[in-house]
């Protein structure tokens, strides 16, 4: 039976979603198609979304392995699906808590930004943007949300200069909110996000929309343009 890269369970007024590809959480065609297909489980007018990753590895980005083999059409697809995904759990209209469970990398930092509230766990990990390192360019879409997130005094080190940063230092940057015990972070994520879950609707959609209508039309018009 083949296993499913992400799932969801239902904890009182929060769904939560859990990456775990048993590898790196790699964000491959297959993965963005299954946190999609999630994400329509998920209520919009009540509630709250939290997502996180097996123990160890939040999501090490996109899949290398498709960039490596040098396909532009299979590379384009996977790169606007993805941007795309991020788009929408940006703008999600209820709360969203990310439970960082291990490295956050690339694409897994950046979905990292698209959270209302990020915890991470206490360990030996790293989170960070390392496109430049890997002689990549960091395109517009994801720029858009680092610019939303990252703080101004941190961005020139954590986007253009590519830094990483041990998962204890990684909340000065604004990649986190919170680290707390490995133990604990489930439990923690899961307390804000049942306090979040009590938003009003549709208070929070509308103040939420009007925050990100100029930065999402930015992502939504390079993504497709």
């Amino acid at each position: 039976m083949k296993k499913e890269l992400a799932s969801i369970n239902q904890e009182g007024e929060v769904s939560v979603i859990t990456l775990d590809d048993g590898k790196a959480n790699v964000f491959s065609i297959d993965m963005i198609k299954a946190v999609d297909k999630l994400l329509d489980k998920v209520p919009v007018e009540k509630g709250s979304l939290l997502i996180t990753g097996r123990e160890g590895m939040f999501s090490g980005g996109f899949d290398l392995k498709v960039m490596a083999a040098g396909n532009i059409d299979d590379i384009s697809n996977m790169v606007k699906a993805g941007f795309t995904l991020l788009a929408r759990i940006y703008g999600f209209p209820r709360p969203v808590v990310i439970a960082c469970s291990g490295h956050g990398i690339a694409l897994g930092a950046f979905l990292l930004c698209c959270a209302d509230y990020r915890f991470g766990a206490k360990g030996d990990f790293i989170i960070g943007a390392n496109e430049v390192r890997n002689k990549m360019s960091v395109p517009a879409p994801i720029l858009e949300i680092s610019k939303s997130r990252i703080v101004k005094t941190h961005w020139f080190r954590a986007i253009l200069n590519a830094e990483m940063y041990p998962i204890s230092k990684a909340v000065e940057p604004g990649y986190l909110d919170e680290v707390v015990e490995a133990k604990d972070l489930i439990s923690k994520a899961l307390e804000k996000a049942n306090d979040l879950a009590t938003l009003d609707h549709p208070g929070y959609k509308i103040t939420k929309d009007l925050d990100q209508v100029d930065i999402l039309g930015r992502i939504n018009k390079a993504i497709n343009g």
